[in-house]
């Protein structure tokens, strides 16, 4: 398997061609599939829980889907807050300290 240096060499290498000349001397498709098994591999993310909503939802007795139906919100987005997958913006966060009656620094992690 060739390293990111060689196949970002091989890229450089067609700057200025036609499609059809770069398809020929590298698929894109296989030079982009590369670098990002490259980059998983290289980069490791120390992630930790930024969010408490899961441990709220839990104190006040309520679900992720109650949560998603108030904020009309998908049920699969809410639950990705939930499991810290990714994190609701600050306007979503007001709200859903609101629909709890919670602070917002209740919801976050220290």
């Amino acid at each position: 398997m060739e390293n990111y240096t060689d196949l970002t060499e091989k890229y450089r290498q067609c700057e200025g061609e036609s499609p059809k000349n770069i398809k020929r001397v590298i698929p894109l498709k296989n030079f982009w599939e590369k670098i990002i098994k490259f980059a998983f591999k290289s980069i490791t993310i120390d992630m930790k829980d930024l969010n408490r909503l899961k441990i709220v939802l839990v104190e006040k007795k309520k679900t992720s889907k109650w949560l998603a139906e108030q904020l009309g919100k998908n049920a699969s987005t809410v639950s990705k807050w939930c499991t810290n997958t990714s994190q609701p913006d600050l306007q979503t966060l007001d709200k859903i300290a609101s629909l709890l009656g919670c602070e917002k620094k209740e919801l976050i992690t220290d």
